[in-house]
């Protein structure tokens, strides 16, 4: 098996946990399991077994290949799958436009799916969702979500109506001080770049707080909080809240 390139018709999971989200959520698109002669140790792998068996996929136990595709000795497992595409379903969105680095991709997927939101619109040039260190780092969150890319945010802005909170640190507005009253989307630039001056006229623009200290928090703590605000009143009625 080749190491994962861009463009390629399957894709892999790295490790127990991503592959059993991935046997639980997606069956339907798994090529087989790649597994190592040591799974045995792992409190894992009946789950994985059990998942195998009642979906009728293949369970290899082949070390070298567990060598070549994970960077790391600790992994047991490796899910291949089908790359799946899907449209976004109705609800509350994310938005990130032209996301660059893996890992806070992979955190943010598992950072939506904390806060039950499952759509994500991706506007390019982006980071491709579906490299592994990206579905790795997301802990198999990829898989319980709905994720679209598009070319122009300007595409999604017209696919959609819904409220639109561009987060910036430009923004018009303290996030204390909005409330959504319908379904929303809330919106995140590059990691480095932000969002350009033209989102100010999208929605309402939000800034989060922060001492002077800090030029700006990361991405990632923007959106969990930007999260945690725009779902708490939800969380709160449900209550789920621990």
């Amino acid at each position: 098996m080749k190491l994962y390139k861009k463009g390629a018709e399957t894709s892999y999971t790295l490790g127990v946990f991503p592959t059993i989200e991935l046997l639980k959520n997606k069956p339907e698109i798994v090529k087989r399991v790649v597994v190592s002669s040591k799974i045995e140790e792992n409190r894992g792998y009946p789950l994985i077994k059990e998942l195998c068996q009642k979906h009728h996929i293949t369970i290899d136990i082949h070390d070298p290949t567990i060598k070549k595709l994970s960077p790391k000795a600790n992994c047991y497992a490796i899910g291949v799958f089908e790359i799946f595409h899907e449209d976004l379903e109705e609800g509350n969105h994310v938005v990130l436009v032209n996301p660059m680095d893996m890992g806070n991709m992979g955190t943010i997927m598992r950072t939506m799916l904390g806060f039950n939101i499952t759509n994500l619109a991706i506007v390019t040039p982006a980071v491709d969702i579906y490299d592994p260190k990206v579905v790795r780092a997301s802990m198999g969150a990829i898989f319980s979500l709905h994720v679209k890319y598009y070319d122009r945010f300007e595409d999604y802005y017209q696919e959609y109506d819904h409220e639109m909170y561009p987060f910036m640190l430009k923004g018009a507005k303290n996030i204390h001080q909005v409330k959504p009253t319908g379904a929303y989307s809330l919106i995140f630039g590059n990691e480095s770049s932000g969002l350009d001056d033209s989102f100010l006229h999208y929605g309402q623009s939000v800034f989060i707080p922060h001492s002077n200290r800090i030029d700006s928090l990361n991405l990632s703590q923007s959106l969990g909080i930007g999260l945690y605000h725009f779902t708490s009143a939800e969380f709160e009625n449900k209550k789920v809240l621990r």
